[in-house]
Parts: C-alpha cells; structure tokens; sequence
C-alpha cells in the first residue's frame, strides 16, 4: 500500500504489470485511504499459474494434517496480535465502527481455531464390504486450485470463511478482494506469510472484478471457485465456470424477512423485539447479506411496532466509525448511496409509505461522507421492486399479516432464501414457523448471529454450497474411495 507492492504471486511481492493504481476512499469522509495496485489480467493468470505449480509440485498438499492445523493456530494467533491495526484497517475501508470491526477480526480468528481443530480431527471412513480381505476406505484430499473472491461489506471476515478451510484442507489459492475494500486483506496475506504459509500457495491479486473476473473463473488450471457477492455476478461466474465444468460455491445475498407474530405482548418483551428488528436492517447501515430488510409484522401489533421502530431509528448516531459515539457509519461508496437513493425514491414512487428517514443526514459534520438515514417504508407489498429486491442499504419495508400461514407465505415469497427471523413467544408455533421457512439460516427470537462451527448458505438464488461448519471444509476437499484387497487372486469371470 502506498508505494509498497500489493499483489502477491508465487510468493513474490510486486507491483501491478502495467504499473495501474487505484485510489481507495475512507468514506466516512471522501478522502484518499491508501493507493493500491490494481492487477491485469496477466497479473491473475500467473496469480493462478503459480497457485497451480505451488499445488502440483509443491508441499502444503502433503503437508501432515497436524502441521496445517499448526499454520491456522498460528495465524489465529498473529490476528489476535494485530487485531487493532486490523480493525483500524477494516474500518478506514469500510466505514463500520470500530466496534464492530474488533468483532470482525474476533470472527475471524474464531474461524481459524475451527478449521485447526476440525481438520485435525477427521478420519479416514472404513466401509464394511463383506470380506475380510478386503478394505476399503474413503479419504479426504484437497480439491486443488481454488479462486476466492470475497465481497466489499465484510472483507476480512467473509475472505476468512474461505482461506481457513482451504488451507486447512491443503489447497493452493488465488485470493481476490473487492477492488473497493482490499487493505485488510493484503494485511492478512503478509501475516498468512509470517505463520508460515508457503510460497505460492495463498496468492494475492485485487482489481476490478470485470476486468480480472474472466482471467480467474475461466482458466482450466483453477479447480474450484468460491465467491460471495450479487445475483449478476454469481450467474456470470456460473456460465464462465461451467465450459471447464469447474466446481463453484455461490453466496449471493438475500432478501430476508423477520416475521414478529403479535403474541410478543408487550412491556420488555416488545422493546426486546424493537430491539432486535432494529439492529437486524439497520447494523453496517444496512450493507449486510444476512439484513432483516422486510418487516413482515401481525396486523394487531403492526401501528404500535412501526411506530416504536421509527423513533428508535430517528435516533441512530451517525458518524466516522473511529468515533466512538458512532453507532452506525457511512454507505461504502458515493457510486452505492446513489444506488440506495434511486431505491428510495423507486419505493416512494411504487406508493409504499416512508415512515421515517429517506434522506442524507443533515448535520453538516457528515456531509462529506457518503451517510443515509435509516428509512422505514409502511404500508408495502410484494408488488414492490422496493420488497423483492436487495437494496442493501439502510431500508426497511413492512408488511402485515393476520395468520401464521399467511406469515410463512410472505417469509417464503422471495427469489432468495438466505436468512430469516421469527419472534414469538409460542414455543410451538415457533418451531413450526422456523422449519416451514426456506431459508439457510433462521433465528428464533433472535437475530443476526452465527457461529463457526454452522454452516451457512442459502436457498433459492442466495446460491449453491455452504461455507463454515464441517461443509464448509467438505467444499474443499475431494472424496476418494480406496479399495484394498489383501489376498489377491483370479477374478475368475472369463473362463478361456
């Protein structure tokens, strides 16, 4: 960064080919973070070459499962060392709290003692054939040269959820962040480089995924491609991807709903849920796959929850995240709050109610940063491009319901199936809502959390494969079956 070289290739730090730059914007206040290299699509093809060389003829495939759990101990620990440079980074990037940016480096350190200790757990199968002279096994073998190309709102963490089972499971990779959030990771590559990772098999490449996209998803030497982003993108990499018919795992968003039923009550339990609707749409201003964006809310609590909702909202402390009175930061870009803007007035345009905010701060502190109110829209239905669409900003629609399967309905009525919410204090009913759901992840009186251990993924056009949990690592890795037997002799089929 800064003159420093910022793509690593073949275990070579260097500068971009054709000397290109790009300009990365805190945007809390518009100006210039760092300069960075941005790749051609030479740079990405010996990014995978040397992905490719480093698997084929080196040694981290063969590398014993105790010494690749070691490396990803090791890097939990250089994270933990360096996380508050790490989240000074993250937050310069992408404009989050600082708070929040601690958790993401939290998250991922979590995901890296995970895939140490899972990866080192795992054993051979032993299939019971019938003959004692025979055995027959089935292993796990790293699946090879893997593309990972990590999304602008969670760069860190969501890169994280790639490189730990990847590494853990012996494969070479070409890691590509979003061109518009790049610094955590070329930290996090140089600390991958101090634990011992070598040469070659974590390279590092970041520019325009238009540019550089056909380079990565469409070379025959890449085995497996994972990448978390938009509906668009995802399909291009899906028809790219499959002329090689290489593997892919798509995380592509989600359009999610939190359903609150009206047997809440009132008093703690329903600030609870206010609560928890808020910070669901409103964390990271929105920017966030997993956002409870649709409101989906019974008819005989809907005035009293949108009203509490929208004087809470009114309230969320807007500023740089290094402020430690910020509550919630800017949109990523100037190019993203246009986008988010354009939503805005599509929603007041298709006749849905704005119940609070659609505009940019007017606290003259904020107005060089790229800032959205928090926005309610009442009054909505599935009609509206405003309600089927992701807008992933800061924007709430509600809906209303009168009976639970007309709640399951409306939760399930989506093209996407990422995440969910239910809130209820009718055990039974919950359950019988969260299993109904179509969705990858669903919270129950909660909202928003994960953990290392569980997989996540969607249904619907949130995309295919899961990353996390034990899948997250079975992604990674090839099944081979090993038939052994012991006394041979004749097969005995032919008899001339």
């Amino acid at each position: 960064m800064d003159g420093e070289p910022d793509l690593c290739i073949g275990g070579t730090w260097r500068h971009a080919s054709d000397g290109g730059t790009r300009y990365i914007v805190n945007p809390a206040h518009g100006g210039i973070a760092a300069v960075v290299d941005e790749a051609t699509p030479e740079d990405a093809a010996a990014a995978v070459a040397a992905a490719r060389a480093a698997f084929d003829e080196g040694s981290w495939r063969a590398t014993p499962v105790s010494e690749r759990a070691a490396v990803l101990d090791r890097v939990a620990d250089l994270l933990q060392r360096d996380k508050e440079s790490l989240a000074h980074l993250e937050t310069m990037d992408t404009g989050k709290t600082l708070v929040e940016s601690r958790i993401d480096i939290d998250d991922v350190t979590s995901v890296f003692r995970y895939y140490a200790k899972l990866v080192g757990a795992e054993a051979d199968r032993v299939v019971d054939v019938g003959d004692p002279a025979v055995i027959s096994r089935v292993i796990r073998e790293p699946i090879g040269v893997c593309v990972l190309i990590a999304p602008w709102n969670y760069p860190l963490l969501q890169m994280s959820w790639k490189v730990a089972p990847a590494l853990a499971a012996g494969c070479t990779m070409v890691a590509k962040p979003s061109e518009v959030t790049p610094l955590t990771t070329i930290a996090f590559v140089h600390l991958l480089d101090e634990a011992g990772v070598p040469a070659g098999v974590v390279n590092l490449i970041q520019g325009s995924g238009a540019t550089l996209g056909p380079a990565l998803t469409g070379d025959p030497a890449v085995d497996f491609i994972s990448f978390t982003g938009g509906l668009a993108t995802g399909r291009s990499i899906a028809k790219t991807a499959a002329d090689n018919v290489t593997k892919v795992a798509l995380e592509l968003g989600g359009k999610n709903p939190h359903i609150v039923f009206a047997d809440i009550g009132s008093g703690v339990a329903f600030d609870n849920a206010v609560d928890h609707v808020l910070t669901g749409v409103f964390l990271h201003s929105g920017q966030v796959c997993s956002a409870g964006t649709r409101l989906i809310v019974e008819d005989s609590l809907a005035a009293d929850f949108v009203a509490a909702l929208a004087a809470r909202a009114a309230t969320i402390r807007m500023g740089d995240g290094l402020d430690p009175a910020s509550e919630t930061g800017p949109l990523v870009s100037e190019q993203h709050r246009d986008k988010v803007e354009g939503y805005v007035q599509l929603g007041i345009s298709e006749g849905a109610k704005l119940v609070t905010g659609g505009a940019r701060p007017a606290d003259p502190a904020l107005k060089d940063g790229y800032f959205y109110l928090p926005t309610i829209f009442d009054s909505c239905d599935r009609s509206m491009r405003i309600v089927t669409e992701e807008t992933f900003g800061p924007i709430l629609t509600v809906e209303r319901f009168s009976t639970e399967a007309e709640a399951i309905a409306l939760g399930n009525d989506t093209e996407y199936g990422l995440a969910a919410g239910v809130r209820t204090s009718d055990a039974a009913r919950g359950e019988r809502v969260v299993r109904a759901l179509r969705h990858g992840t669903v919270w129950l009186n909660d909202f928003g959390y994960y953990t290392a251990a569980a997989e996540w993924g969607g249904f619907g056009r949130s995309g295919n494969g899961r990353e996390l949990g034990p899948t997250g690592l079975a992604e990674y890795q090839e099944i081979k079956h090993i038939w052994h037997n012991t006394a041979p002799g004749a097969a005995g089929w032919f008899k001339g």
